[in-house]
């Protein structure tokens, strides 16, 4: 059975909404799943008056543009239409996403408020930190084609060794196995300038091979042993600033996707979120499947156990 059987997609009218509705579409005509396309509609109260619902007719008149939209894009498309009410986008989406239980949800980098002016705050990125289930993030460069189908065979995993990228680990693992791809697990060793101070025994050099071999020992343990078996796994090191090597080794090695992990839900979700995994997102042209996970841990043992169940039975 293919992990992804029910893509929702986000959309909003937009160009961007155009190049996320056509990477749903591509996805699920190679995994043959199911896709839900979302509007979502702000309702919110003003000062003394409660908000005001759609009625029924301007609900209908919503679905049909969902439906004359996604024709637009994804002729041969069979979908599902949703219109949510909500104070906001955010809880829009993520009440479809409670009652769909979507294996995948693919929204644009950018509404009409314009991605690079402001992503912080925005809805995708809302969704992101708080969204239970992966999601596809797809940036304005990317227009695949609905008539090919896309099957992730090129997948590299972003891996800094915490929870959030082993979740992406076990993800990035389980697509190449049903499909014999290729995954790149990136670790990408990041060293701070030297201080003018610095002691003249102290070698950088020295410490960052001494970090680069720690990171290979820690992924040949992290990987399960026989999960090479149905794919293709390298465990390239690299030293650099880690969204920019991550977005340059995606473009050298041509992958189909960037799969990275996002923090949990805490209060420190706004500073966590900030880094690689933002930069990454948008500095990207390629689709880049963000997966949240408090516990990647167990995800990875989830995975370890499968694959345990896959061994040959060894002969007395």
């Amino acid at each position: 059975m293919s992990s992804i059987s029910h893509i929702l997609c986000a959309v909003d009218f937009s160009e961007s909404a155009r190049h996320a509705l056509a990477q749903a579409a591509a996805v699920a005509q190679a995994y043959d799943a199911g896709v839900t396309v979302l509007y979502a509609v702000v309702n919110r109260p003003s000062i003394d008056l409660p908000p005001v619902s759609l009625g029924d007719a301007e609900q209908e008149r919503l679905v049909e543009d969902l439906r004359h939209f996604s024709e637009s894009v994804a002729p041969s498309l069979s979908a599902s239409y949703s219109v949510r009410e909500a104070v906001s986008a955010h809880d829009a989406i993520l009440d479809a996403v409670d009652d769909i239980d979507p294996d995948l949800l693919v929204m644009g980098t950018h509404g009409r408020s314009g991605f690079r002016r402001l992503f912080l705050g925005s809805v995708t990125e809302k969704v992101i930190r708080s969204v239970p289930c992966p999601t596809l993030v797809v940036p304005p460069a990317v227009s695949p084609s609905i008539d090919t189908p896309t099957r992730f065979r090129r997948l590299l995993c972003a891996v800094d060794l915490s929870e959030s990228s082993l979740a992406a680990l076990a993800r990035a693992l389980d697509l190449a196995q049903e499909t014999a791809a290729q995954v790149l697990v990136l670790h990408v060793v990041e060293m701070p300038l030297a201080p003018p101070e610095l002691p003249p025994d102290m070698d950088l050099s020295a410490m960052a091979d001494r970090a680069a071999k720690e990171a290979v020992r820690r992924l040949q343990e992290l990987i399960p042993a026989h999960a090479g078996r149905r794919c293709t796994i390298e465990t390239p090191i690299v030293y650099g600033r880690a969204y920019r090597e991550i977005v340059r080794v995606a473009a050298e090695r041509h992958a189909d996707v960037i799969v990275m992990g996002v923090h949990g839900r805490g209060p420190m979700d706004l500073m966590l979120f900030g880094s690689t995994t933002h930069h990454v997102l948008r500095a990207s042209t390629f689709p880049v499947l963000v997966v949240h996970s408090e516990d990647g841990a167990a995800a990875l043992r989830q995975f370890r156990e499968q694959d345990r169940r896959l061994r040959p039975v060894q002969a007395d």
